[in-house]
């Protein structure tokens, strides 16, 4: 009950301070972190940081730290305050990249990488559920979609930014990366929301009902859908339709803005027509972007497919938040429900980065089955959905 009368309590202020706070903790964890890496990967390679193979595995790292965050962050917010966890894991990203500057070994490398990943997974399993009781129900995946535009603000800064930044060299890059994680860990220090009790974060039963576990699996499958692409989209028109590194720049571009778009897009349509339906609308769309994708070689349709498919990964996340949120009435076990989606999740995704990599690797670059693979996970995570009936 203590969570119910704070929740009301600072819903008198104005929830945009905290959900500022939470756009700059998932720009600064997940969208510069992860996928800043991705543009980089060649520049690594030319430079001779690392070798080809090593640097593909180095940036799945980053995905395997997302899963330790993710199953650690709960008992990190039950020990210190959230607030506090969530300032700190923004300064461990900055001081990644700081790190990252100098390629002294694998080792070191691969260190910060996994340390950059886990400050990832404890800020998406904290950032909303620190700030989404101060705001009121019926807006919710609005601000959910908000807090979660910081995953396309970076993916779009990483094709707009990076190439100003790499013009100066990849050391200026890392720092220059560092700096900008540190700026908006200051500008957002003081917006997170007042701490609720450490039992409250720390204690609540995740939800078990058959659509609960429907909605892991369906959030799981969706993690393999995505992965392919993300890896692999700017790699395959650049080398595998032969358009080079220019169309490559434009593709990726566009999946940013798709990125963008997706959070409060998928937000409102969860508050307009309820979790189930809009997840499978978004769903039956990203199957028609990967299908067009694997069916055409016309760059311009390719880049509507990169709109669509951009606006899926951070735009699931909103919907996934929306959906615990009908499904579990109390909000200590909606934390907990959504710490254990997003384990799910960040489970597949792992296993899905080193799948991938190992299925490029294995069939010599085809594209075409990492992408049929990427269809048949959101295939599936449809069919899970339609034998619902009246109870959810």
């Amino acid at each position: 009950m203590t969570l119910s009368t704070s929740s009301t309590d600072t819903s008198r202020g104005s929830p945009w301070l905290p959900i500022w706070a939470g756009l700059c903790a998932s720009l600064v964890g997940i969208g510069l972190a992860r996928f800043a890496y991705t543009p980089l990967v060649p520049v690594l390679i030319e430079a001779h940081w690392f070798s080809a193979s090593a640097v593909v595995y180095l940036g799945a790292a980053n995905l395997a730290g997302y899963l330790i965050g993710a199953l650690g962050g709960r008992a990190l917010a039950a020990r210190w305050s959230s607030a506090n966890v969530l300032r700190l894991m923004m300064l461990l990203v900055g001081l990644s990249f700081f790190a990252c500057a100098t390629p002294l070994s694998l080792a070191w490398f691969f260190s910060w990488r996994l340390l950059s990943g886990i400050a990832g997974g404890v800020i998406m399993v904290l950032a909303a559920s620190t700030v989404l009781p101060h705001v009121a129900p019926q807006r919710r995946g609005l601000a959910s979609g908000a807090i979660f535009l910081g995953v396309g603000l970076g993916i779009a800064g990483s094709g707009t930014l990076l190439p100003l930044l790499l013009a100066q060299g990849l050391l200026s890059t890392w720092v220059g990366l560092g700096l900008l994680a540190l700026l908006l860990t200051a500008s957002s220090w003081f917006g997170w929301p007042a701490e609720q009790p450490h039992a409250a974060q720390g204690e609540g039963v995740a939800g078990s009902s058959v659509a609960v576990y429907r909605l892991f699996a369906q959030y799981a499958l969706m993690a393999v859908g995505l992965v392919a692409p993300m890896m692999f989209l700017v790699d395959y028109v650049s080398r595998g339709l032969n358009a080079g590194a220019h169309w490559g720049a434009v593709i990726w571009v566009l999946y940013g803005i798709g990125a963008i778009v997706g959070p409060v897009a998928y937000g409102s349509l969860a508050d307009r027509l309820g979790a189930p339906a809009a997840i499978r609308l978004v769903l039956a769309i990203q199957l028609g972007a990967l299908a067009l994708l694997l069916g055409s070689s016309e760059l311009h349709l390719l880049g509507a497919a990169a709109l669509l498919i951009g606006s899926f990964p951070p735009g699931i996340v909103p919907l996934a938040l929306a959906r615990v949120h009908e499904l579990v009435p109390e909000h200590a076990g909606q934390h907990a429900t959504w710490t254990r989606a997003t384990v799910s999740f960040a489970t597949f995704q792992a296993l899905a980065g080193y799948a991938y990599s190992a299925l490029f690797a294995g069939s010599d670059g085809h594209y075409g089955l990492l992408f049929g693979v990427a269809m048949g996970a959101l295939v599936l995570a449809l069919l899970l959905d339609l034998p619902r009936r009246q109870r959810v």
